[in-house]
């Protein structure tokens, strides 16, 4: 498999903020990556220097096996992009901002692929192209942008924070898009803080904190590092803590729930089926609870302050 993004020790400094700080990261051809982090973390500032919209103060960036601050007009013929707040033109029509940015990547508004494209898309996010830039929603303006990336075809989709705005239909239709130009061979980049999304789309994921990867792999790969939730009909949690492995035994409403770590499951089960427990059930770790192993304890402090 071929590697379409590269970073090593990715660094960019504002000031003395230091946005990216040692910032490694990989991302294979033909897949779904996801780029997790709260506002912050420094997700978009790898974007921009991805784009080559930012230069790096130090370490390496790499797209296509290219410089992306010095072969950006090359790179860009072969990305799209859409951002998390979309500005449009305010007297241009949603189909002139479509045909204007989708002409920037090759396309002409009179072909005929493109333009079935641009109309099927236009269908599918049910968008009105007739009316003026300064009418749209911020999910409208979304939208455009979204269409724009999908409707010419790329080799590299970056999206940041793409369905920002869009209703929960929409967003349903964005993620058949993506898993479509994934079976074309495309490779998205998909920063996102909707861990539901991710989950669903994403061959691998790269969780960012404070500037640096802090875990990355595919979602199988990373359960391990956090503890699967077993439950069964029952009130004894006294005997059910003397199970080898058993985490955080509870009781309640007739059932007794532990946790075990994920890389310890298949050794739980004999144990189980040895008691005879009923209404058995395992729920595999979330994204949500991997991300909080990193961020838990930011959210507590949230909490704290505001009580």
């Amino acid at each position: 498999m071929t590697t379409v993004i590269r970073t090593s020790g990715l660094t960019k400094h504002y000031g003395r903020v230091h946005a990216l700080d040692g910032l490694d990261l990989e991302v294979g051809g033909g897949q779904i990556h996801g780029f997790l982090g709260p506002n912050g973390a420094g997700k978009s500032t790898t974007i921009r220097v991805l784009l080559g919209l930012a230069r790096k103060t130090g370490g390496e960036a790499s797209v296509f096996g290219g410089d992306p601050w010095r072969d950006a007009v090359a790179l860009h013929r072969r990305i799209a992009y859409v951002p998390g707040d979309v500005s449009v033109w305010p007297n241009l029509s949603g189909g002139e901002a479509i045909d204007l940015m989708a002409r920037l990547r090759g396309a002409h508004r009179n072909d005929p692929v493109y333009r079935d494209e641009k109309e099927r898309l236009s269908e599918t996010f049910q968008f009105d192209p007739r009316k003026k830039g300064r009418a749209y929603s911020k999910g409208n303006r979304q939208k455009v942008a979204l269409i724009a990336a999908f409707a010419v075809p790329a080799e590299l989709y970056i999206l940041d924070e793409p369905t920002s705005g869009l209703d929960p239909l929409m967003d349903v239709m964005f993620r058949r898009e993506i898993l479509r130009v994934r079976e074309a061979g495309a490779t998205v980049l998909l920063s996102s803080h909707i861990l539901s999304e991710v989950e669903q789309l994403c061959d691998r994921v790269s969780i960012i904190r404070a500037g640096r990867i802090v875990e990355s792999g595919t979602l199988a790969e990373l359960r391990h590092l956090t503890r699967t939730e077993i439950s069964f009909e029952g009130t004894d949690a006294a005997a059910a803590a003397a199970i080898p492995g058993a985490h955080d035994v509870a009781a309640d409403e007739g059932r007794v729930r532990l946790t075990v770590d994920s890389d310890a499951v298949a050794g739980v089960l004999p144990e189980l089926a040895r008691r005879n427990v009923t209404g058995l059930r395992v729920a595999p770790p979330s994204l949500e609870e991997l991300f909080l192993r990193h961020y838990g304890d930011d959210l507590a402090a949230l909490e704290g302050n505001g009580r």
